[in-house]
């Protein structure tokens, strides 16, 4: 059975949920509204299409999306299953009905008519806040990722690569149409910047680093790290490839400011150690934030 979360009517979960939807479809209409659709950025999507029948054949934009949403929807809730509440649903209705109205009463007049980058910046960046607090709400604004998630049951591919593809179709569609290669790249910079907006929401300005620390002086480094920095550590056994040597690998979650002291640690200890550091987009756990926190927040 597919995972839907429901909140009880009324309770502090709930009008925090719906608080969200509704304050996330009043920004990413903004960020269409004011900033991608007068300047002809086709950013993909059920929205992207919409644009481009704005201008083409003066539609609005935000019923043509509902157009588009409702049977792409109703047809997933088909093929997929019950995995779009009623949440989603709100959200891309509230989405439309936002976007037209702002559109009514702006004359669909961008904030900034002589830059086209600026405007994409702005979009991208406002449209990303809203669809990251939709996501919060654990709605979605529907759309193409429907449609990717169809696909990817009759083809077997990998949703990110449809739904890269779908979007793709869609941004060079918008550039024959307009016959203005610039929107390709504009639309190409609103897509990048709505995805890094949406993982800021949903992760937060995170600056944690994960270290693994082959050494064979596991023993001392890994001393070090539990007195000189007061974290824990994890110690992985582990054999080599080439030659079948046991090795055993420090598996360690720290801050950025940490990390030159650990690397001083190791230096000190074992100047031979292979080190590698990747970045932790999202830490939950003792000694950081806690699952309930972020399920709080």
């Amino acid at each position: 059975m597919t995972f839907i979360v429901r909140y009880k009517p009324f309770s502090v979960a709930w009008f925090r949920a719906y608080s969200f939807i509704v304050l996330g479809a009043f920004l990413i209409a903004s960020g269409y509204v004011f900033f991608i659709t007068p300047h002809k950025i086709v950013p993909g999507g059920v929205y992207g299409i919409s644009i481009v029948l704005h201008h083409h054949f003066g539609t609005p934009v935000g019923m043509m999306a509902l157009v588009f949403n409702i049977p792409l929807t109703l047809l997933g809730i088909r093929v997929l299953g019950p995995r779009f509440g009623v949440k989603t649903f709100t959200g891309f209705m509230l989405t439309s009905a936002f976007m037209d109205l702002l559109a009514l009463f702006s004359g669909n007049a961008p904030l900034i008519p002589d830059d086209v980058l600026l405007s994409t910046i702005y979009g991208g960046a406002i449209i990303g806040l809203g669809v990251g607090l939709l996501f919060k709400a654990k709605a979605s604004c529907g759309g193409t990722d429907v449609m990717a998630m169809m696909l990817g049951k009759w083809t077997g591919k990998p949703l990110g690569q449809l739904m890269m593809t779908v979007d793709t179709v869609i941004v060079i569609g918008g550039a024959l149409v307009f016959m203005d290669w610039a929107i390709p790249l504009y639309s190409l910079i609103a897509i990048y910047l709505m995805g890094k907006t949406i993982d800021t929401v949903l992760q937060g300005w995170t600056n944690e680093k994960l270290a693994l620390v082959v050494t064979e002086k596991y023993d001392e480094v890994g001393r070090m790290i539990l007195s000189g920095l007061r974290r824990g550590a994890t110690l992985v056994k582990a054999k080599g490839m080439y030659g079948g040597t046991e090795r055993n690998i420090i598996y360690v979650v720290l801050r950025r400011s940490e990390l030159s002291t650990l690397e001083g640690f190791i230096h000190a200890v074992d100047p031979e150690a292979f080190v590698t550091i990747l970045n932790a987009d999202e830490i939950l756990g003792e000694g950081f934030v806690s699952l309930q926190e972020k399920l709080r927040s």
